[in-house]
């Protein structure tokens, strides 16, 4: 294990912020890194709400996005550590209007019938074929968009987007929707409920929720963009966290907000293979399907590779994070990493319609930032 420098974390990291300022990226953030037991950086930076001038601040609340994923896998890893349902399952075990899904075209040619129903594990890993291609999605009504329950209808309609395990394709939404209404049947209880009960209580986030109430608004980090040669705010639709989507409607793959702090206990959770404190999530044995690439490499070639809701880093060509690190990003601009070989997990939270998603440079930034700051 290689030790960090204080010091050199914060040179480092106040550089990154002053370089996404000064590139119009952002007009606040935050980060944290924590090393063996010891809180090594959490700072914020700029402003949550530029016009009055409130600053961002630990308890700042976030639009999560993607970074929903690795919570809606955790909850399913919950159930299959219980026995009550496993990643071979299909799902229309759980929902039997899948057995008629067919495979059809961007242009809604139907291709035939798949060969086999998509798994739980395949939509985790991103092989499952449902939702991936956005052209598809595009047509997408307002009610379509409604509740999970209507999302999968049109999902249905829409087919698969290739055979299950034939490809590798990003779901950005809809297939981990498809999660969550299986977490639903399995768990006889409405999402938000079941997340709250096993995982945010546990933990301690008390802010992290698809639905914040008038007080978590007031903490809401505006949503930042860059228009016209200037920053600006992006208004988003009234009482939709992830785009147009409305927040009622419990988006597996990208509803929930929260803050730093609440995220960084996720994460510590993560770092400890399933427990916190004297809590045990998850068993340990479970909780390494997490963080173990799935995906063939026939596949998915390259540097990283899908765990369970999660990337994985598996060649060592990587630039700065170590093999066997595992986290996600948000398409706004969030992003988290565990590393197990130095005993790290370090988390980043930006809301911005500027530089987001898994590939983000501000991202890249952060990560360069702290493995540049280990002691020589």
């Amino acid at each position: 294990m290689r030790k960090l420098d204080k010091n050199l974390l914060l040179q480092n990291i106040d550089s990154v912020a002053d370089y996404d300022f000064k590139n119009n990226k952002i007009s606040g953030s935050a980060y944290l890194v924590y090393q063996e037991g010891n809180l090594d950086f959490q700072k914020c930076y700029g402003l949550a709400n530029t016009e009055k001038g409130l600053p961002v601040k630990n308890n700042s609340l976030f639009r999560l996005a993607s970074m929903t994923k690795p919570i809606t896998a955790f909850a399913v890893l919950i159930l299959v550590d219980r026995g009550a349902l496993s990643l071979s399952d299909d799902v229309a075990k759980y929902l039997p209007q899948f057995n008629d899904i067919r495979i059809k075209d961007l242009k809604g040619n139907d291709l035939g019938k798949p060969q086999k129903i998509p798994t739980v594990k395949n939509i985790l890993s991103h092989c499952s074929g449902i939702g991936s291609r956005g052209d598809k999605l595009a047509g997408m009504t307002s009610e379509d968009k409604k509740t999970v329950d209507s999302y999968i209808d049109y999902l249905i309609k829409a087919g698969l987007d290739f055979e299950p395990e034939s490809a590798q394709m990003y779901s950005g939404t809809g297939a981990f929707d498809v999660l969550v209404k299986i977490v639903e049947t399995v768990a006889s209880t409405d999402y938000l409920t079941f997340l709250k009960r096993e995982i945010f209580e546990p933990l301690n986030m008390t802010d992290t929720t698809f639905i914040p109430d008038l007080q978590q608004k007031s903490r809401l980090v505006q949503m930042h963009t860059f228009s016209d040669g200037r920053n600006t705010v992006f208004k988003m639709p009234e009482n939709c966290i992830f785009e147009n989507f409305p927040e009622s409607h419990y988006l597996g793959g990208a509803g929930l907000v929260s803050t730093l702090k609440d995220y960084s206990s996720f994460a510590k959770m993560l770092l400890n293979c399933g427990k916190i404190g004297n809590k045990v999530l998850v068993s340990e044995k479970t909780f390494n399907l997490m963080r173990t690439p799935t995906v063939p490499k026939e596949i998915m070639g390259g540097c990283e590779n899908w765990g369970l809701g999660v990337r994985v880093i598996v060649k060592k060509e990587y630039p700065y994070l170590p093999v066997g690190t595992f986290g996600w990003s948000g398409a706004y601009g969030s992003h988290f990493w565990i590393d197990p070989e130095n005993k790290i997990y370090a988390v980043f939270m930006k809301n911005s319609k500027v530089d987001g998603g898994g590939g983000n440079e501000s991202a890249r930034k952060f990560e360069e930032a702290v493995y540049k700051s280990f002691e020589k």
